[in-house]
């Protein structure tokens, strides 16, 4: 990783470990949209274990534990993941859900095929390098068992916040402390290269609001 993307991706983590420890449960209990969504499809596909990527402290991880789902739930902020440790045990469902700090930019600690299905709501639009967001995808390729299925969010260059803020380079600007890398649809096409692209639905989240695409893929058996 080169110097400047190396000090970025510290101060984002940073920046996430202050807030979620300033702001506990900032995102609410209630699950997102895209996690009501992501149980459909894969109570659907039949799945059991799901993996969430950039879990934060858990809303819609423990939503999924509640759904009777197994959850892998991971993020870079320890504080983060505290607040979902905390919830989990208040709701019940502890035996469900098990945590870890992972930062995306590293190899997954899973096996090969070993979870059915994988979340992840806005982490693939954080301050990650194309040749990153490629390198995660083919890690979660690598865990999926055949069949499984992949939903993940991101905010995209029709976003009102698109080429504003900080540049940091790769479509990545920055706004408020918060980087992101917006995502063009041919982006969105070639992570799904070699999956079958099921769905790229736009919608939109907040009160600017963010522009989305909430996208399903499926490993072929």
């Amino acid at each position: 990783m080169a110097s400047s993307e190396q000090e970025l991706a510290d101060a984002q983590r940073r920046h996430w470990q202050s807030t979620y420890t300033a702001h506990p449960g900032m995102y609410g209990e209630q699950a997102s949209n895209p996690a009501v969504h992501a149980a459909s499809v894969f109570r659907t596909a039949g799945a059991r274990d799901v993996l969430e990527l950039g879990a934060g402290h858990g809303r819609d991880a423990l939503y999924f534990a509640r759904e009777g789902f197994t959850v892998q739930a991971a993020d870079f902020s320890a504080a983060g993941l505290e607040q979902l440790h905390e919830s989990a045990r208040a709701q019940g469902v502890a035996e469900r859900v098990a945590t870890a700090v992972h930062d995306v930019r590293d190899p997954l600690s899973l096996p090969d095929a070993s979870m059915d299905a994988v979340f992840a709501h806005m982490l693939l639009c954080m301050a990650l390098s194309t040749k990153e967001i490629h390198a995660l995808v083919g890690e979660i390729r690598r865990v999926l068992r055949p069949g499984g299925a992949f939903v993940y969010t991101v905010r995209h260059a029709g976003d009102a916040h698109y080429g504003d803020g900080t540049a940091h380079g790769d479509d990545i600007f920055e706004h408020s402390g918060f980087a992101v890398h917006f995502f063009d649809r041919d982006l969105v096409d070639a992570l799904a290269d070699g999956w079958v692209l099921d769905e790229v639905h736009a919608f939109d989240e907040g009160g600017l609001p963010r522009r989305l695409w909430r996208v399903t893929q499926t490993l072929p058996r």
